[in-house]
């Protein structure tokens, strides 16, 4: 459902898919297909790059007006990269959902 009627922000390492939820807090979908690193050390570990990432950019997370359902794949440009970026990705991504809130492009779905 968040694929359909969400909303897709592109970034470098990852495409990101929000929908909003009506729950009390934000939750998080990960995909790393076999598409984007051949290897299972090399998935698992972009899927728990981009964990830390939620993590870490939660006060950004909670600054947010209404509360989401994340979708976020990874793309293969996620294996060659230190967390720092990864972060810093997702916190750019973030700050766009939050201008888009701003801009009230982010409607309800019906």
């Amino acid at each position: 459902m968040v694929y359909d009627k969400g909303r897709r922000f592109d970034s470098g390492f990852i495409s990101v898919f929000v929908l909003i939820s009506d729950l009390a807090r934000h939750r998080l979908g990960i995909t790393a297909s076999r598409k984007m690193a051949r290897r299972a050390v090399d998935r698992n570990r972009a899927k728990r790059l981009l964990r830390e990432a939620f993590r870490q950019n939660s006060a950004e997370l909670g600054a947010l007006k209404n509360r989401y359902d994340w979708l976020i794949n990874a793309r293969r440009s996620i294996i060659e990269v230190k967390s720092g970026e990864v972060v810093a990705d997702l916190k750019r991504v973030i700050a766009r959902v939050r201008q888009a809130e701003h801009e009230s492009f982010m409607g309800t779905d019906a």
